[in-house]
């Protein structure tokens, strides 16, 4: 490869880091060393061979902007978002059906509860029916 082929494609494959590290992932595409190759039009084979360095630093890149502010794919953020999301939801939803239970098991109770004063309210007014009233002594 002449010389400035290979400026050519370095510059290339630097424009596709900066596209892809600043969040820029074209649909169909991850933030990885594949799309890299893809968007600067380099073939895999000869960025591994030829430019391992930018490779690297492309990696390396992707690390820090990992640590210090998160994924750079909006896409693969918004996956970890709703995972995220959807274990929070599965708790929420555990907690709640076992309050559902508890309050099932409370009405269950109550409910004994109350035919039970029911019945000794029934039994006391058949009691109360069968006492002779008592009159007044004239």
């Amino acid at each position: 490869m002449t010389s400035d082929r290979v400026a050519k494609a370095e510059k290339a494959l630097r424009e596709a880091m900066d596209r892809l590290l600043a969040g820029d992932v074209p649909d169909g595409l991850k933030c990885d060393v594949k799309s890299l190759a893809l968007l600067s039009g380099v073939p895999r084979p000869t960025l591994y061979r030829t430019y391992p360095h930018v490779k690297e630093e492309f990696e390396q890149r992707l690390a820090r902007t990992r640590e210090t502010t998160g994924e750079p794919d909006p896409r693969e953020a918004r996956i970890e978002r709703l995972k995220a999301e959807q274990i929070r939801l599965k708790t929420q939803n555990s907690s709640l059906r076992q309050q559902v239970a508890e309050h099932a098991e409370f009405k269950t109770a109550a409910l004994s509860q109350i035919a039970a004063l029911y019945d000794a309210l029934q039994q006391h007014r058949a009691d109360a029916s069968t006492v002779p009233l008592l009159r007044p002594v004239r």
